[in-house]
């Protein structure tokens, strides 16, 4: 009875995962999973972690709600990990009070803007072989970048060979817009398609008058052949 009545008093949340360190910092919750060869966000987090590391290890995806239950959490250091994948709800739950996010030293090639766009958080993405496009672009510009790794952000692939090995920010200095490219592409796309639905009726109405020709020109010879016919039987 003494025993469960340990279990009972000990708060939710306050174990450690197995494979980390808890201390505190300030009188805040710090959990230290750095260097520990973790594949995937451990799911023991104390709940009233502040700081949490995972840098340094084999983690590939941040799934949706990753961090959901995790309400105190201020800073998240994910860097020098295997991340290519990044889900759009990965950090909700958290998008408020969180303040930093790193992200550096991955290999996320792309990113749901949706899932940082939210965060009030100061981001790093450095170094991470990113393609350029419109939603990278709308993070540059509307998110809350660290001043001090945007210049590191570089398209390791883009629409056009000449950006490829370039800062981004570089690039959209020179004037370039790819979400001004992508409109333009979504235009000619629909264009081509209106023109595709429009050959259609075209090709649709010319069946439909040549098929009534016929029917007009048999309905026609019919009625000519019927005087004959009766003027033979008599």
């Amino acid at each position: 009875q003494a025993f469960f009545c340990l279990l009972l008093c000990i708060p939710w949340g306050s174990s450690c995962p197995r494979s980390c360190q808890c201390t505190e910092r300030a009188g805040a919750k710090a959990v230290l999973c750095s260097s520990r060869h973790l594949e995937e966000i451990p799911k023991d987090i104390p709940r009233d972690v502040v700081f949490l590391k995972l840098d340094a290890n084999s983690i590939t995806k941040i799934p949706s709600n990753a961090f959901r239950h995790l309400s105190h959490l201020e800073e998240i250091d994910l860097s020098r990990n295997a991340i290519e994948k990044i889900d759009r709800a990965a950090f909700k739950g958290v998008a408020a009070g969180l303040r930093s996010l790193d992200l550096s030293g991955n290999r996320i090639r792309s990113i749901p803007k949706e899932a940082l766009l939210a965060l009030k958080a100061k981001l790093r993405l450095a170094n991470n072989p990113w393609h350029c496009e419109c939603a990278l672009q709308e993070v540059l510009w509307e998110a809350r970048l660290d001043l001090d790794s945007v210049r590191d952000i570089t398209c390791h692939t883009a629409p056009r060979e000449e950006y490829v090995g370039k800062p981004l920010l570089q690039v959209l200095d020179a004037g370039v817009n790819f979400c001004s490219v992508r409109q333009r592409t979504m235009d000619v796309a629909m264009l081509v398609t209106m023109f595709g639905w429009f050959a259609m009726v075209i090709v649709y109405v010319i069946c439909y008058v040549r098929h009534n020709r016929e029917d007009s020109r048999r309905h026609g010879d019919y009625l000519r052949s019927l005087p004959s016919a009766q003027a033979h039987a008599e």
